[in-house]
């Protein structure tokens, strides 16, 4: 395969249980390391919505739909990999009477039932930590300086969420799945890195590229933040009395939370497109945060990564060109 020109491309991917995730120009396909060795590859059928209708692909719109399209689509990778590789195999899982008991009522649902609770407590973890726990802190030390903060609500809110997300994620990072994933993560990002500057997808050279891409989720949920800083902050500006009502704030900010949504998701964009001083300074945090969720890969990792990319490129790399 001879050498081919860089570029800016389309792709993109999640890393997995024990394999990755990537869409392009041929849909979306996944590599796995199933628990005998071999990798499973496989297409899978999608269907965006910004194709069944254009008012879903119009800009700050499309990036509102495509977070949830994203979203249910990882839900539903996460456990086709859980399956694939083995995961799910629960003969080999030592298991306390209770849970043989609930395998027994439930047989092939167990997992997915598992899997549905976890998520929810995931959302409502997350929304405690990252939503409610801000304001709450910040109404604290509100009080005990007579309200002297009260302009400023907004930012200081913003900045102790980059706060607890920079910990949570320092301290998650340290969990050996989780460290395995964020390396399943730095493969994806490698193999990546390694087709658009034009070389031959071989486990060498994608060893050679960095493992720290503009349009990663990572950076997107950094945009987030910093956009959601500038929001607020103008929003406690606008409304200072309801800045004051903790219930009311909280309202104010969810129903903002689309449109930081969309614009975060036009700035990845147009990241991906542009290598501006602009985008520089804005995606500096993001990339600095993938030191954390993303880990330098072994090479059997990397087989996965280089497997489920050449599953969905074509021979012309003009096919999946940023549009």
């Amino acid at each position: 395969m001879a050498d081919k020109k860089t570029h800016k491309t389309s792709v993109g991917g999640q890393a997995l249980i024990e394999g990755v995730m990537m869409q392009g120009p041929k849909g979306v396909a996944t590599a796995v390391r199933k628990a005998d060795g071999d990798i499973l590859v496989e297409h899978h059928d999608v269907k965006h919505l910004k194709d069944k209708n254009k008012l879903f692909g119009l800009p700050v719109i499309r990036g509102i739909v495509a977070f949830v399209e994203s979203m249910i689509l990882g839900y539903k990778m996460l456990m086709y990999s859980a399956e694939a590789s083995g995961m799910e195999d629960l003969d080999d899982v030592e298991m306390n009477k209770f849970e043989k008991w609930l395998t027994d009522k439930l047989g092939d649902k167990f997992m997915d039932i598992i899997m549905g609770i976890g998520t929810v407590l995931g959302f409502v973890l997350a929304f405690l930590i990252f939503f409610y726990l801000p304001v709450l802190i910040f109404n604290k030390l509100n009080e005990w300086t007579s309200m002297a903060l009260t302009p400023w609500q907004g930012t200081i809110e913003g900045v102790m969420k980059i706060i607890i997300f920079v910990a949570y994620i320092a301290l998650v990072s340290n969990m050996k799945d989780i460290k395995r994933t964020f390396m399943y993560h730095g493969a994806e990002h490698k193999s990546i890195a390694c087709y658009e500057a034009g070389m031959e997808l071989t486990v060498e050279n994608v060893k050679k590229c960095c493992r720290f891409h503009p349009r990663c989720g990572t950076s997107f949920i950094f945009v987030m933040l910093i956009l959601s800083i500038i929001v607020s902050t103008l929003l406690s500006k606008i409304f200072p009395g309801i800045a004051q009502i903790r219930v009311l704030w909280m309202v104010l900010k969810l129903a903002f939370i689309p449109l930081i949504m969309g614009l975060g998701y036009e700035f990845i964009k147009y990241a991906g497109r542009h290598d501006n001083l602009f985008v520089k300074i804005v995606s500096a945090p993001g990339l600095w945060m993938q030191r954390l969720t993303t880990k330098e890969p072994d090479d059997d990792i990397i087989e996965c990564g280089i497997a489920s990319l050449k599953a969905v490129i074509t021979d012309n790399p003009e096919d999946d060109e940023i549009k």
